[in-house]
């Protein structure tokens, strides 16, 4: 597994496999790059695929990345250690708010923004004051039943009941990180500002990736922003909630991979 060192973190891990055309998938809260391991192979056969640690997760330390835009940061500086111009950029949750900042300060290096269950919004008073109260549990050693809650809402019913033991098992890897990364994330959360701006001039096409039982970001109200970049990609999946890579991995995958088609295929014709 890759490691470098930034200027926000002195271990910053990534894996990297495949060959071809590079896709980078980001991670979301409260997870870290394993996320995406059921959906992995499949995308390598065809793309070289980077998948970082965001600073505080996984085998990466937190150093001073405290601000959605350092992560961001983060993520170009492996990009340049790997010497790629340009990459499809795809994040989950808080991992599409990293995807949009990478999007707005490097714009000249993204072939595809792929939100997965995310949004271009910023947090309402209401949202900062859950992640306020959120924050307030953990640094009173409440993680372990904040963890294991809040992961467990992040499926749809009908999954947490039938697959107990995936949602086990992505409680448990939750659980691994340290509470002050926790606490770092939903800080930084909490301080993003609102990217909705930046679709309408994007030079490049945006996939939307949502779920109708996601309690977490509501389909109705991403639906109203899935239309303001010049081309975009809508999958609506009817039965999954926030996590499709567990719920619904074949879709996903066909979905990143005829996304990721039609960004290559639009540059070559650019050519």
């Amino acid at each position: 597994m890759p490691q470098i060192k930034t200027d926000h973190t002195p271990n910053l891990y990534y894996s990297k496999s495949g060959n071809g055309p590079a896709i980078v998938l980001i991670h979301g809260f409260p997870e870290s790059g394993v996320l995406f391991d059921g959906i992995l192979s499949g995308i390598a056969e065809r793309y070289t695929v980077i998948v970082p640690d965001l600073p505080g997760s996984g085998n990466s330390s937190l150093g001073n990345a405290d601000t959605i835009h350092k992560f961001a940061d983060c993520i170009n500086d492996i990009l340049i250690t790997e010497s790629i111009d340009e990459a499809m950029i795809a994040g989950h949750s808080m991992g599409g708010y990293v995807a949009l900042a990478f999007a707005q300060h490097y714009p000249e290096k993204v072939a595809g923004l792929s939100l997965i269950h995310s949004t271009p919004f910023a947090d309402t008073q209401e949202k900062k004051d859950v992640r306020a109260k959120a924050i307030s549990i953990i640094e009173k050693g409440g993680k372990r039943p904040f963890i294991t809650q809040m992961v467990t809402n992040l499926f749809a019913a009908d999954f947490r009941s039938g697959n107990p033991d995936a949602v086990a098992a992505q409680i448990a890897q939750s659980l691994k990180i340290e509470d002050a990364s926790l606490v770092n994330y939903y800080k930084a959360m909490i301080g993003r500002a609102d990217t909705t701006s930046i679709l309408p001039h994007a030079a490049y096409p945006v996939q939307w990736i949502l779920g109708k039982k996601d309690e977490l970001m509501p389909y109705k109200i991403i639906l109203e922003r899935c239309l303001l970049a010049p081309v975009n990609f809508v999958s609506l999946y009817s039965n999954c909630g926030h996590m499709s890579m567990f719920e619904a991995p074949v879709k996903l995958l066909a979905d990143l991979l005829l996304f990721a088609d039609y960004c290559n295929t639009i540059k070559v014709v650019a050519k």
